[in-house]
């Protein structure tokens, strides 16, 4: 495991997934590690591990944390939304178990040079997986208007239209193409009293809007959501690590979605549509304990919600 890595929530996790001897268990997001190998030796000494990440250096620290297991699991450069192919590629499934911890890791916070963080100045990239465009490049590509929808709706900032302003701007002048310049615009586009005002850094709800278009990250999850249930054998379980409103509302909307698929009017007496609920929610979203945001600050926005997959056919 990297130094410094600590797997969010691993108790609630591990809690919620349940894992068994002999199980197959996803992970969807590997990065470090650090919930695989906690799956791995939960369901010792048969279980087995599936596990995927877009990220190649996450998968060389995985493929280091997971040395002792390596009889019993497969990792594959992939996206979460591809889970079918690659267990059908292993011969394996449909799983026990499912994890997704989303968003942006420690790993690729802490190195600099990948444009994820304005703490440090860096070429504004951005990409995951190294491939495709990068968030300078998206920058040079949106006009204003796209470029102040793009922060509303995926930035949910306020002030998006006074930004995109500012950022096209500049842009025309010189290109943006380091994260310590556009955190720089950001802040001297809002008002004073605004950026007083921030408990967090003034770009910080920029940047997340930049990551995820750049990163495709919550198509990805809605395509997720939409297969789930194929992927999961019945009694399976799925678990979903969110760590801001926009991933968490899909998540939210999908599990009440599977639970009460019903399409009847609501003033059936009888329900007629014929629809069977394909999950059972797992308890109420579950935040992280004091402790454990105090220990490691970066677990203070996570949000797990669990389900129960039923017998019901997909």
């Amino acid at each position: 495991m990297g130094a410094g890595h600590r797997p969010v929530m691993l108790a609630e996790v591990l809690a919620a997934l349940e894992p068994g001897r002999g199980g197959l268990y996803v992970d969807g997001t590997v990065g470090a590690a650090g919930h695989a190998a906690a799956l791995l030796t939960a369901s010792a000494p048969a279980g087995l591990l599936l596990g995927l990440d877009r990220d190649p250096q996450a998968l060389q620290s995985a493929r280091r944390q997971l040395e002792p297991y390596a009889d019993r699991v497969r990792l594959v450069e992939a996206t979460f939304d591809h889970i079918g192919d690659e267990l059908q590629a292993w011969g394996r499934g449909p799983a026990d178990g499912i994890l997704l911890d989303l968003g942006v890791s420690s790993m690729q916070l802490d190195q600099a040079a990948r444009g994820f963080s304005f703490r440090q100045d860096a070429p504004l990239d951005m990409r995951m997986s190294g491939r495709g465009e990068s968030a300078a490049q998206l920058l040079a590509r949106l006009g204003e208007d796209e470029l102040a929808r793009l922060l509303a709706r995926l930035g949910e900032e306020p002030f998006a239209r006074r930004i995109a302003r500012a950022l096209a701007a500049a842009q025309g002048e010189e290109p943006i193409a380091t994260t310590g310049r556009l955190a720089e615009l950001v802040s001297a586009a809002l008002p004073a009293a605004e950026r007083r005002r921030r408990k967090l850094h003034p770009a910080t709800q920029v940047f997340q809007a930049l990551r995820l278009a750049v990163n495709d990250e919550l198509g990805m999850l809605e395509r997720f959501l939409e297969q789930a249930p194929r992927w999961l054998a019945p009694g399976g379980r799925l678990a979903v690590l969110c760590y801001h409103s926009l991933e968490d509302r899909r998540v939210k909307q999908a599990v009440s979605r599977w639970a009460r698929p019903c399409t009847c009017p609501p003033g059936l007496p009888v329900c007629a549509c014929g629809r069977r609920p394909l999950f059972t929610p797992l308890g109420r979203l579950r935040r992280p304990r004091p402790q454990e945001v105090e220990d490691n600050p970066r677990a203070r926005s996570a949000r797990l919600r669990a389900a129960l997959r039923t017998q019901e056919a997909a």
